[in-house]
């Protein structure tokens, strides 16, 4: 338990931040918002305007690109009614994938989307990205500063439901212990590499040098593969918190936590049995024995009504003070409300569950899907 929080206190006090602009620049170069799309009608209509609101010197830098990805709900035409009211947004149609090559995930949208771009700077975020006016501003500034290559926020994570309130703040903490910022952006460092998926800023020639979306097609966690891709090159990654810059509900129900969760869970992990199964002993370890062992030892004191019992029951209250200490860190970097912590018992079985889930599912295809629709397995 130590160890894990250890890594995870040090990890988000490495952390940088990237926080809005105090004074907007005369000008800046063109940037290209790629949003690729499946099934988002309740999101990308919000996700528009958020982009188009954009605080930026002058209002024809932008682009906007949404790449319809075979969607069968009304996402193509509500971004067709955003595209006829505003000039700078353009709808793409994205074609049915290639059978004779494997495209995973949104990589076939993205690759099919750039060809349209004319920015100076691609930005790909998802469809359930809120941008703040400034984000993309400030983005720009910072990679023309620092000569930035790729620049990957992380963003607000929003919680709407009770599964959201127990799954999320525990997924931020593993990503921060397993990929700490400070690694991350340390370019001696190339195993090192991670990107969060909903905000992604390229600058376009370091994109198509590395080979862009096309390059990892048949890599589902095509944002990790990309910044791998970033550092072997040479190229610079910069990883950031950008809690001012963005927000983002990822899921909106349980049903759609567990998909997208058990999608990229033991991919995330590189497909390791190993290291996924390690992980989801260790969510046991710190968030549910402690509460497990505290009920145990209280039943027993009950029950013998025994001296020797107030031991165990001391040692369960300072581990569970000392998981909601590091719970209260956690909230406070990120910047979310301390809630339902006193499940945390509940929240370490679900990111267990969804970890052992990731494996079967990625390594068998049964029920491994996106919004209903099929992945395929890879073989090793």
């Amino acid at each position: 338990m130590n160890v894990f929080f250890g890594y995870l206190r040090q990890s988000l006090e490495q952390a940088p931040t990237v926080t809005p602009l105090g004074v907007m620049p005369v000008s800046l170069p063109t940037v290209s918002v790629i949003i690729p799309a499946y099934n988002e009608a309740v999101n990308i209509q919000d996700c528009i305007i958020s982009v188009l609101a954009s605080e930026l010197p002058h209002q024809d830098c932008l682009q906007v690109l949404v790449a319809d990805d075979g969607s069968t709900d009304a996402t193509r035409t509500l971004a067709l009614a955003m595209a006829d009211q505003d000039p700078r947004v353009q709808l793409i149609p994205v074609p049915p994938r290639p059978q004779d090559a494997v495209w995973q995930g949104k990589n076939w949208a993205c690759t099919k989307a750039v060809l349209q771009a004319t920015g100076d700077y691609w930005l790909f975020i998802d469809a359930d990205v809120r941008l703040a006016p400034q984000a993309i501003a400030t983005a720009v500034v910072k990679a023309e500063q620092d000569r930035i290559g790729l620049l990957s926020l992380s963003p607000n994570i929003l919680c709407g439901c009770l599964a959201e309130w127990l799954v999320q703040p525990l997924m931020g903490s593993i990503l921060a212990v397993g990929f700490s910022f400070a690694g991350v952006n340390d370019p001696t460092q190339p195993e090192q590499a991670f990107a969060a998926g909903p905000f992604m800023l390229f600058h376009r020639s370091v994109y198509e040098a590395v080979g862009g979306h096309q390059a990892v097609a048949d890599n589902l966690v095509e944002d990790v593969a990309l910044a791998q891709l970033i550092k072997q090159q040479g190229h610079r990654l910069y990883y950031a918190q950008g809690l001012e810059l963005m927000e983002v509900r990822m899921y909106q129900d349980w049903a759609g936590l567990w998909e997208g969760w058990t999608k990229n869970y033991y991919l995330g992990n590189g497909r390791n049995l190993f290291s996924t199964l390690y992980s989801a002993l260790v969510m046991q370890v710190v968030y549910t024995f402690p509460w497990i062992g505290l009920g145990l030892a209280i039943a027993l004191e009950i029950v013998e009504r025994s001296a020797a019992g107030v031991v165990p029951v001391m040692l369960g209250i300072g581990a569970i003070s000392l998981q909601y200490y590091y719970r209260l860190q956690t909230a406070q970097r990120f910047r979310q409300p301390l809630r339902y912590a006193w499940l945390s018992w509940l929240s370490g079985i679900l990111v267990s569950s969804i970890a052992v889930g990731s494996i079967i599912k990625t390594e068998t295809g049964w029920g491994w899907t996106w919004r209903g629709r099929p992945l395929k397995v890879q073989a090793q």
